[in-house]
């Protein structure tokens, strides 16, 4: 599957939802589809997506946090997994787009390429509820339910290591910066 489709499915479910991003493709590909002010690409903080994610989700307990995660992220901060199982958050739905590769930062195989497995990963750090999806309509229909459920969630899916032709977004991170901030705070408001 390739990431760009399995973004676009998933679109429709998280376009209204807190959306943590790591940087690169993901981030690219995720800005091309549509930008919104309640997402927030981070760039040059590789691997930090889901703790941030975690400290929104906790901060925010009426707002549901999706964050959207990559294999060499999440491997460069593993004990991430061990301290959202830790906190339980269920309104955070941690998705990872597995493409064995560190795709953004020059194409070297992640230890996913080689047998790491982190769904087996995830379920053993006590993560609730631990789904794999290699459609973009199982992937969907997984972000979906996890959504509905109140339950932490982490979702791996298997892309292929093909990214955008440019990872270049015309939006200044600072700019991003607060107009996330601007999102959080209206929701902030209206609870």
């Amino acid at each position: 599957m390739l990431r760009v489709d399995a973004l676009q499915a998933i679109y429709p479910e998280v376009e209204d939802h807190i959306v943590v991003t790591i940087m690169g493709a993901v981030a690219a590909e995720l800005y091309t589809i549509g930008h919104r002010s309640n997402f927030f690409y981070l760039e040059h903080a590789m691997g930090l997506a889901s703790s941030i994610g975690l400290g929104i989700a906790l901060a925010m307990p009426r707002h549901k946090v999706v964050v959207i995660d990559g294999d060499g992220s999440l491997l460069m901060n593993l004990g991430t997994l061990s301290t959202m199982a830790r906190y339980r958050p269920g309104n955070l739905v941690h998705i990872v787009f597995d493409n064995g590769s560190l795709l953004s930062v020059g194409g070297f195989p992640t230890a996913t390429a080689t047998g790491t497995d982190l769904a087996g990963v995830a379920r053993a750090c006590a993560i609730p509820q631990v789904t794999e999806a290699d459609t973009p309509e199982r992937l969907k229909q997984a972000v979906a339910d996890a959504l509905a459920s109140g339950m932490l969630t982490t979702i791996v899916s298997k892309v292929e290591a093909i990214g955008p032709k440019s990872f270049h977004m015309d939006l200044p991170l600072l700019e991003n910066r607060f107009q996330f901030k601007r999102a959080l705070e209206a929701l902030r408001q209206q609870a």
